[in-house]
Formats: C-alpha cells, sequence, structure tokens
C-alpha cells in the first residue's frame, strides 16, 4: 500500500513538472506548495545530495572489501636465449631451462587490521553524514524557494497598486485636460500630472522587471526551466492578524544542522582511532597454489611428445607485522586529530547559539511585523478614505491638485508598506518553523 502511494505521489509530481515545462495559453497556477513539492524533486543540488548518499554507500563496499579475502591469479612464459649456470666447485649445473611456463593463485586475508576494521565504522558512519547532508540541503532548497515564492507575490501586488495608480492618474489628467481646454485649469497643473504619470510608467517598468527577475531566480532554485511560465495565485499572500504560539526556547540538538556536527565529530574521534591503530599490529593468511612447466623446446603445450616438464607447489602461512617506531609520527597525528575534535566541539556551540539566535530574532520580526501589519492595515483604509475624499473634493474645486497628488502618495506608500509588512511576516515565519525543524512541513 505505501510504495502504491509513494507511486502515486510520484507520478503526480511527474504530470506537475510535465504542465510546468511547456508554455500553454492558460497558465497553471502554481501554489506554493506544489513549488516545493515540485524543487524537492528537481533541485540540482538536492539531486546532487542524492548522488552523494550513492556515492557513500559504494566508499563503503570499497572499504569493506578490505576485510575480505584477496585473491589474485597470475601466469607468464618466459625464453631464456642464454641460461645461467650454478657453480659448485669444479663442477657447473644449468639453472633451468630454455623455456619456463608458470600459473597461479595467491590468496590474502586479513586476520586482525584495526585499521581496517576502524575504517569500516568511518565508512558506515560517513553513510549518515551524507544522509544528514542531503537532509540539510532540502531544508535549505525549502527555505530559499518559499522566501523567493512570497518576494514573486510582494513584487506583484505593488505592480497592481502601480497599475490602480495609473488608472486613477488617467482619470485625473483627462479631467485637467479638459478643464485646461476650458480656460479653468493651470498648464502647470497639466505638466505635473504628466511629470506624475511618466514616474509611475518609469516605477512599473522598473516593478516588472524585478518580477521576471524573482520568478527566474524562483524557477532556478526550483529545477524548473527558466522559460517556463508560471502563475502564483495571489491567495498565498495571505492576512494575518494574530500571532501563533511562540515557545521560550527551542531544542536544538533536533535540528539536522547540530545531527550533522554531532556525525562529523563522530568521525574526527574514528579518525583518531585509526591513528592509535597504527600502533597494533596486523595478522593476515597467506597461501598461494603454483604449477611450473620447462622445456628445452617450445612445446610446453603440447599433449603428445613432449619434452616439458611439470610441477606444481603450494604454499600456506601467517603473515604478522609489530610496528616499533617511525619518528613519532603516528603520535603527532593523534595530536592533530585532538585539535580538530576540541574545534569541533567549538563549532557545534557556535552554531547552537546561532541557531537560539536566529529563532529569537524571528519572534521579534513575528511581533514587529504583527504589529506593523494590523498598524498598516487600518492606514491603508485610512489613506484610501482619504484620498477618495480630496479627489471628490479635487473634482468639486475645494481641493489644490497638490492635495491630490499628496493623498495619493500617502495611500502608495500605505500600500506599500503593508504588502513589506506580510513579506517581513512571512520570512520570520519560515525562520520560525525553521528553527523549530519543521521546515519541511511546509510540503504537506
Amino acid at each position: 500500500m505505501n510504495q502504491i502511494t509513494k507511486q502515486l505521489k510520484t507520478i503526480s509530481l511527474l504530470l506537475l513538472g510535465l504542465l510546468l515545462s511547456q508554455t500553454v495559453q492558460a497558465q497553471q497556477e502554481l501554489t506554493l506548495k506544489e513549488a516545493l513539492q515540485f524543487a524537492v524533486e528537481n533541485s540540482e543540488n538536492v539531486r546532487r545530495s542524492r548522488l552523494d548518499i550513492d556515492g557513500g554507500k559504494y566508499r563503503t563496499q570499497e572499504i569493506r572489501a578490505q576485510a575480505l579475502p584477496q585473491i589474485s591469479a597470475n601466469s607468464g612464459l618466459t625464453y631464456n636465449p642464454i641460461i645461467g649456470q650454478l657453480v659448485v666447485g669444479d663442477q657447473s649445473f644449468q639453472l633451468g631451462r630454455t623455456w619456463n611456463a608458470n600459473a597461479g593463485v595467491q590468496l590474502n586475508q586479513e586476520l586482525f587490521n584495526q585499521q581496517v576494521f576502524t575504517g569500516l565504522q568511518a565508512a558506515k558512519k560517513s553513510e549518515s553524514y551524507y544522509n544528514l547532508s542531503a537532509d540539510l540541503t532540502e531544508e535549505q532548497v525549502i527555505e530559499q524557494v518559499a522566501n523567493t515564492y512570497y518576494q514573486v507575490l510582494v513584487n506583484r501586488q505593488r505592480l497592481n497598486v502601480i497599475d490602480t495608480n495609473i488608472k486613477n492618474v488617467r482619470v485625473v489628467e483627462k479631467i485637467i485636460g479638459n478643464q485646461y481646454d476650458n480656460g479653468l485649469a493651470r498648464k502647470i497643473d497639466v505638466d505635473r500630472i504628466k511629470v506624475n504619470l511618466t514616474n509611475l510608467q518609469t516605477q512599473r517598468e522598473q516593478t516588472i522587471n524585478a518580477v521576471g527577475q524573482l520568478e527566474n531566480q524562483l524557477k532556478f532554485y526550483m529545477g524548473m526551466p527558466v522559460n517556463t511560465e508560471i502563475n502564483l495565485p495571489m491567495t498565498e499572500l495571505s492576512a494575518v492578524t494574530t500571532l501563533p504560539n511562540l515557545a521560550d526556547s527551542i531544542n536544538t540538538s533536533e535540528r539536522t544542522e547540530m545531527k550533522l556536527m554531532d556525525v562529523q565529530r563522530d568521525l574526527l574521534v574514528l579518525q583518531r582511532k585509526a591513528y592509535v591503530s597504527e600502533y597494533y599490529p596486523s595478522l593476515a593468511l597467506t597461501g598461494n597454489l603454483s604449477y611450473t612447466g620447462q622445456s628445452d623446446k617450445f612445446d610446453l603445450f603440447k599433449s603428445n611428445n613432449s619434452t616439458a616438464f611439470w610441477y606444481d607447489a603450494s604454499a600456506i602461512g601467517l603473515s604478522l607485522r609489530i610496528p616499533i617506531f617511525n619518528g613519532f609520527a603516528t603520535r603527532s597525528r593523534i595530536r592533530q586529530a585532538d585539535v580538530d575534535i576540541k574545534k569541533s566541539d567549538e563549532d557545534r556551540r557556535q552554531t547552537s547559539n546561532s541557531l537560539n539566535l536566529a529563532y529569537e530574532n524571528a519572534k521579534v520580526q513575528l511581533r514587529n511585523s504583527i504589529v506593523t501589519i494590523n498598524a498598516q492595515r487600518e492606514n491603508v483604509g485610512l489613506a484610501q478614505s482619504i484620498y477618495l475624499s480630496t479627489q471628490n473634493n479635487y473634482n468639486n474645486g475645494l481641493a489644490a491638485l497638490t492635495d491630490l497628488l499628496d493623498t495619493e502618495n500617502a495611500l502608495t506608500e500605505a500600500q506599500n508598506s503593508y504588502t513589506q509588512a506580510l513579506l517581513n511576516y512571512k520570512i520570520a515565519e519560515i525562520q520560525l518553523i525553521k528553527s523549530n525543524g519543521n521546515i519541511k512541513s511546509l510540503l504537506k
């Protein structure tokens, strides 16, 4: 059942990728959850980290091979144009014959080698390291994509504000133009409206470029082709009214960063153990079996009428190696390992402190953002009311153009401040979720 569910999930993501990789007239809306799921499956960084997991497994197999029997075969054919002589007293004996052939098998099996055994432990621990590294990379991609996703939404909202302002200014421009044609407005008023409209159009182009760049950056982080058309629903930038429950502190030991540092320290301890193992003796079982043929003619491989003489030989033994003195090189390596372990402990303390700092900063930012959001929400409503009242007064000749432009700028500033406060809140919320070690909950 779990396998079927996993397959259905994979098929859904593939279908989503297919939809997003093609340019169609009706753009597919991409929610934050869908964007994060796509990123987890397609981000180059995530896929590379998963390849590291596979590479770590193969490295473990490579080290494990050192503890298994090592078997090799060899063969050779030798021609001796001049054969050496062994002289004993007044007599000499020929050493070998013109043609020699041999074949053999050799075996070597480690019976006790502490360095190999420690290497196996380190290799197994390395697999945990690569798994945690992949988890951390996935969390970083999720954070990166979520932050950029909200930045796109905020800039699109700013674009909507500018478009609304341009629409309003065009209405005023038309009114002032008619008044100027009838001698009821000054040329300077017409020019001021044109300047204001030109500035808004320039801001619009700049915002459009910013949105395009952020969308491309978002697609890059997701592992999506940058020429893919996407549409992000504005409902994802929802209104916020209350704070979530904020704990006084967090358990940093459950964070992936801390688990990764713990594994790194374990690897350093195993490295020190491997250096200590250089003091230990090593014992290996050796064995060989050979088959040799000699002849004065090249008839070694004839089955009939061959003058070759063939014989076999075998040997089994133990090989013991005892280290005695290497100029204190091993001692120096052990002391270097001790320093690396102490540095790792200091790095762990610093990382734990930085994680706590990020959590406290996220809480402060959330509190500040919620206050700003509530204040700016009311401010936007008030600025909107003032603008409409001033616009009505201007149309009836009861307010100056300067007052109308000032209230318009105040409304724009209030709207942008409200949107920026929402962005600050969302980014702080992501940091808070990450600080609690629940960043992957955004995928659910």
